[in-house]
């Protein structure tokens, strides 16, 4: 039986996890009161009784979670931006290349960012595979739902509308420092960052991330990608699909409330559109943390999810 505690229930990541281990029969959930959710002494205590702690917190909050851990066998899962390329913690995204087996062994995960998410599952298998080249220039434009913007953001959205403005889709991160940028350089082996164009819209959750490709920039052609993703994509959550659109549509909340990640090809021989569909909420942060602490257990990574 394995000890699990969740630092910063309460938020969007925290609560969805928390509904997810609430049945599950292997693990014991620490809980603290609302009155001490939020002392250190009570979390510290906490932290260091675990065997595995998630960390559902803004980023100087995590790292000082981190510094209150001394129990050498507690395996953290940081579900923030804090940790996810520094030097001794395992990237969390378990089905690129050999990186399951890193997770499976390792204390200090870094669970990755929702966007990223979408970004790493395209382009990580076509450069490993020689197709983009480290040293390409890419774009990549990303629709979510207000979700992934926390509980403000889903307050905003919500309460008694004065004005318009939340009706259309918004695109932010515009000055291009967006946080999820270094790790999509960094696990994708890229030279260089991405163009990246974030978008929220007004539904609660999904993701579709699209990566757009001229073939005259590329090695290969549209269906050597789709034989890279369909021999890549064998196990894990994310799956490779043909004939994915609807009646020419694609929807973003295609996969709302699920956990798993389905990639598909579109275009021509000339200009080609990868698009990654999943839940911000789910593959994205909450079942993607669930899914690393399946394989810290060894049990089936999909155990407990929504597939």
């Amino acid at each position: 039986m394995y000890k699990v505690f969740i630092d910063g229930s309460s938020g969007t990541t925290g609560l969805r996890i928390y509904d997810r281990l609430l049945e599950r029969k292997d693990i014991e959930l620490i809980v603290l009161d609302d009155g001490k959710r939020k002392d250190i002494s009570y979390r510290r205590e906490a932290l260091n009784s675990s065997d595995i702690s998630f960390l559902c917190l803004p980023d100087d909050a995590a790292r000082q979670a981190v510094g209150l851990i001394e129990n050498p066998d507690t395996v953290i899962i940081d579900t923030s931006t804090a940790h996810r390329i520094a030097d001794g913690w395992t990237y969390g995204f378990a089905e690129l290349s050999g990186q399951e087996e890193k997770i499976k062994n390792s204390k200090r995960i870094a669970n990755p960012g929702c966007h990223a998410s979408g970004f790493v599952s395209l382009v990580a298998p076509l450069v490993e595979n020689g197709i983009i080249p480290e040293t390409a220039n890419l774009s990549c434009f990303s629709i979510t739902g207000y979700s992934g913007g926390g509980k403000k953001m889903i307050e905003e959205y919500n309460k008694e509308r004065t004005d318009h403005f939340l009706l259309s889709p918004r695109q932010y991160g515009i000055n291009q420092t967006h946080k999820h940028l270094p790790e999509m350089k960094k696990y994708c082996n890229l030279k260089n960052d991405p163009i990246f164009c974030p978008i929220v819209s007004d539904y609660y959750a999904g993701m579709e991330v699209t990566v757009p490709l001229f073939s005259s920039e590329i090695n290969g052609n549209i269906k050597d990608i789709k034989s890279v993703y369909k021999a890549y994509y064998k196990n894990g959550l994310v799956k490779y699909k043909d004939n994915t659109d609807e009646n020419g549509f694609l929807r973003a909340n295609a996969f709302a409330s699920m956990d798993n990640m389905q990639i598909s090809v579109f275009g021509n021989n000339e200009r080609i559109l990868l698009v990654s569909r999943f839940d911000n909420l789910g593959k994205g942060a909450s079942g993607s943390a669930i899914q690393n602490m399946n394989i810290v257990m060894g049990v089936p990574m999909k155990t407990g999810l929504i597939v």
